[in-house]
Parts: C-alpha cells; structure tokens; sequence
C-alpha cells in the first residue's frame, strides 16, 4: 500500500516536513509495512523556500536583512544547483512569527528586507527569482520593499517619506530613477496562497488586516490609502489576482519588480511532481493549520487533493477547522482536526506533534480494511 503524505504547514507551530513526520508516525503503528513518500508542501508561505530548493536539488542561504521593527534578522533563501535561480520567501524577511503579539502593528512594520534578499539574488546573477508571499506582518502595499530596491517617495512638499504603511496615505509622488536596471533583465514569479485583489471587499486590508492587527473600524480608512496610492501610477495593478498577497506586497513587485503572479501551490507542486508521485497512491494525507471556506481558494490541501488519482482515498489532517469546511468535501472525503481541549495557543501549540500524532493514528485505524 503506497501512501503520500503532503501537508502543508501548521502556522506558528511545525514545519510542513514536521506534520509530515507526525503523520507517518501515527499511521505506522497501524500501517508499519506501507510505502511512505513524504512530500511536504507549501504554497508560497512558510517553509516554500526549503521545499523548493530541495525539489531542485538546490542550496539554502542565510542573509542578514533587515526585519519587520527595523532590526537586523537573518533569514533563509535558497538556490537550485546550478544557482540559475533564487528563492525567496517574504515571511523570512517580515513573518508575523518575528513580531511579538503585543508589537505587532502592520502599518508601521518594514517589508525593506524583502527587497534587500532580491538584492542578494541579483548579486548572485540568477535569471529567474520565485518570491513567496504570505505569512507578513505587514500592510504597506511593498514600499519598503521597492525602497530597498532604489524607488523614492515624496510627500507634497518633496519631502522624503519613511516607506511604512502609515505613510501611504501621505506619498504624493514616486520617483524610480534609481530602481535597481537589474529587475528588466531578470524573470521574477510570485508565488502566493490567495489571488485576492489589492483593496475594495475582497482585498488585503478587509480579509487579512484583522489577523494582523489591523483595528476593524480603521479598515476602510487604510483600504482607501492603499487605492489612493496606488491611483498614483499608469499601470494599474490594483484588481490583478494577487496583488492583494501579503498586505499588497503582490502589488508592489507586479509595479515596481514587473512581477508576474502564479498560485504557490501550483509551482510547487509542479516542482515536486506531485501527479506522477500520487498516481498509483491509495491513501494521500493533506493538511494545514486551519482549513475552511478559503481552503479551496489556491490552498495548498486542495492543491495536492487535485493531484489524486480517481480511487485514492484522500484524507485531511488539520489543527482546527472553520465555517464552510463543507467546500472541501468535493476534493477531500473526510477532514480531521487535531485539537484535542480548549484553551489559549499558548497551551495547544506545545501539543501540536502529540495532536498530529494521534489524530493519524485513529484516522489510520479507521482506514484500516477499507484500503487495499
């Protein structure tokens, strides 16, 4: 029996190729003689960056940059073999894992970091650049990341404006005399887990600024900033699929990096061939922390679910689930959550691999003579 296990990270918590461990654990107390291929996933979050670069038999890096409070952080980028081509993940430079919950205010977070590991990139003269997007603290629309990059900005008296969020609504003009020329002969991907546009009810500051710290009822005002700054140019980048990743940092290298967007699960999923792996699988094990509605828009669990061949039972393991899990139901047959009490993340969060662990176990119990 040939099972694949291809979760994608629990945030805050494990690593994608942790829950994978977790998972065989449990299902080999049950099943200790099948065929295991772990394949942990990402969908341009967390952990893109180690699985693309082991994909590609490549090598990662640490950089210093700077971080999202303005201090100096070392974060992880890698290279495929023949260093052709970078990878680069955005929360490495800005996580909302590097900020402090009692810190964490997106508007005056830097995204300067992200264009200081672009930097490094086109230092090493690679050809081709995958960005992922996801997982910031920040909510600037990637002016600090184009500021990194060389992009200038104004306010109406000339002045020069620190490129934070807060300041959106103040910038008045852009000057791009000093962008990197390096960015227009280099192919540069986003790889992101959500195609939501850059403002209005669907966009960066309405669906994402809550979890970031944004205060509800400034929401509309920072929305309106957002477009208002974004008015500013001739190319409008504003309702592009992804422009809206990672507080607008899809944006931000689609204007200013001339950025093309691509759903992260599909790169990387067509980087780990995950058809060919799962043709002949019988049980295929998905997952993340949470999985929802918005699980089937670009998620990583409904990535590797599509890659199913027709009679594989295809199961979903996940720390909590949310209001219209229901959607799922047509990719995945059944989804388990972990959690086992209630209480604070401070207390689940300890627990997740011993979560994971059991949850596979009795999920592998189930299975167990339902499968050839």
């Amino acid at each position: 029996m040939k099972i694949v296990i291809a979760p994608d990270s629990y945030k805050e918590s494990l690593t994608a190729q942790e829950v994978a461990e977790a998972i065989q654990t449990g299902f080999a107390t049950v099943f200790p003689d099948a065929d295991y291929q772990l394949l942990p996933v990402g969908d341009g979050g967390e952990g893109t960056i180690a699985i693309l670069a082991q994909a590609s038999g490549g090598v990662t890096e640490d950089v210093r940059v700077t971080g999202p409070l303005g201090e100096v952080v070392t974060a992880k980028m890698a290279f495929s073999a023949d260093r052709t081509r970078a990878f680069i993940e955005m929360a490495e430079a800005c996580g909302l894992h590097l900020v402090p919950a009692e810190k964490r205010d997106p508007l005056a977070m830097s995204t300067a970091g992200v264009g200081e590991l672009v930097l490094h990139a086109l230092d090493a003269k690679v050809s081709e650049i995958v960005i992922g997007v996801g997982g910031s603290a920040t909510h600037d629309g990637g002016i600090g990341m184009a500021a990194a990059l060389g992009a200038r900005f104004y306010n109406l008296r000339g002045e020069n404006v620190t490129a934070i969020g807060a300041n959106l609504s103040a910038i008045s003009s852009v000057s791009l005399t000093n962008l990197d020329p390096r960015l227009s002969k280099t192919t540069i991907r986003i790889a992101a887990d959500v195609e939501n546009p850059l403002c209005g009810e669907n966009g960066a500051a309405t669906i994402f600024g809550p979890q970031k710290g944004l205060p509800q009822d400034r929401i509309p005002h920072i929305d309106n900033a957002m477009h208002g700054f974004y008015s500013i140019f001739k190319q409008d980048v504003r309702d592009l699929p992804g422009s809206g990743a990672g507080g607008g940092m899809g944006a931000g290298l689609m204007l200013f990096a001339g950025a093309k967007f691509e759903p992260g699960i599909e790169l990387v999923l067509r980087e780990l061939r995950m058809k060919e792996v799962c043709a002949d699988a019988d049980i295929i094990l998905v997952g993340e922390g949470r999985m929802d509605a918005q699980t089937v828009f670009g998620k990583a669990p409904i990535g590797v679910a599509n890659c199913a061949p027709e009679n594989a039972t295809v199961i979903g393991i996940c720390g909590s689930i949310g209001e219209g899990i229901d959607a799922v139901y047509s990719k995945i047959d059944a989804v388990f959550p972990t959690i086992a009490t209630a209480g604070s993340l401070e207390d689940i969060l300890p627990k997740t691999r011993e979560n994971i662990e059991r949850t596979a176990r009795n999920v592998a119990v189930l299975l167990k003579g339902r499968v050839r």
